[in-house]
């Protein structure tokens, strides 16, 4: 009697232990996307909800793209460098789709743009040795005219031309409609108001739902 109890406790924590790796299995995402960012990508001055990763999350869904998740990976204050450094960390993760949105603290702090454009490279060669498959986005960036007319044009191309190196898809600006836009930022008019990130959601789905339709196929 004791034996069976025992023998049919075991099976019961075996019978366990699979429901749970199948648990695990099921919430595994089928696509997971990255959104590799500074203050603009974790939605500064606002609810998580409201910055555009988590809208683009709701356009997924909206758009019929099962088992998508969307992750923020936004640090205020980040540069090409910072992102560079947590690179390891966030790969550890099966990434399916990275957006890299970054390059903006670069430039207001007159980081050179061969250092930018290095960082950038490096970043896009992790995330290719960690998953050889993974489908990567470069979104770009711009400067001031208070920069100087060399830096700010330097800058500039820093983001086509590595894309065009690389053979990956550009966002050409991830600001586009919103950058200097007084009703679509913050006091600080830096960083996107409410109305300011539904718009880079916008712009930055354009590029991401192609990418999306081609790994879900």
């Amino acid at each position: 009697m004791v034996r069976a109890c025992w023998g049919l406790w075991l099976a019961c924590i075996a019978f366990g232990t699979m429901m749970g790796f199948a648990d695990a299995e099921e919430l595994e995402p089928n696509t997971r996307v990255l959104i590799l960012g500074d203050s603009l990508t974790k939605g500064y001055g606002l609810l998580p909800a409201q910055a555009y990763p988590a809208l683009l999350q709701k356009r997924a869904a909206d758009a019929g793209f099962s088992g998508v998740e969307i992750l923020n990976g936004g640090v205020s204050g980040d540069t090409t460098a910072g992102g560079l450094r947590r690179m390891t960390w966030l790969m550890k993760k099966r990434i399916d789709i990275m957006v890299i949105a970054l390059g903006g603290n670069d430039g207001l702090r007159g980081i050179e743009t061969e250092e930018t454009a290095k960082n950038l490279q490096t970043i896009i060669d992790t995330a290719r040795k960690a998953n050889p498959d993974i489908t990567l986005i470069l979104a770009g960036m711009e400067m001031p005219e208070n920069m100087g007319e060399d830096y700010t044009e330097s800058y500039r191309k820093v983001f086509p031309d590595i894309a065009k190196k690389n053979s990956i898809a550009l966002i050409p600006l991830l600001l586009d409609g919103v950058e200097g836009i007084q009703e679509l930022n913050q006091p600080d008019f830096i960083h996107p108001n409410e109305k300011g990130q539904e718009i880079v959601a916008t712009t930055v789905w354009k590029t991401l739902e192609p990418a999306l339709k081609k790994r879900t196929e």
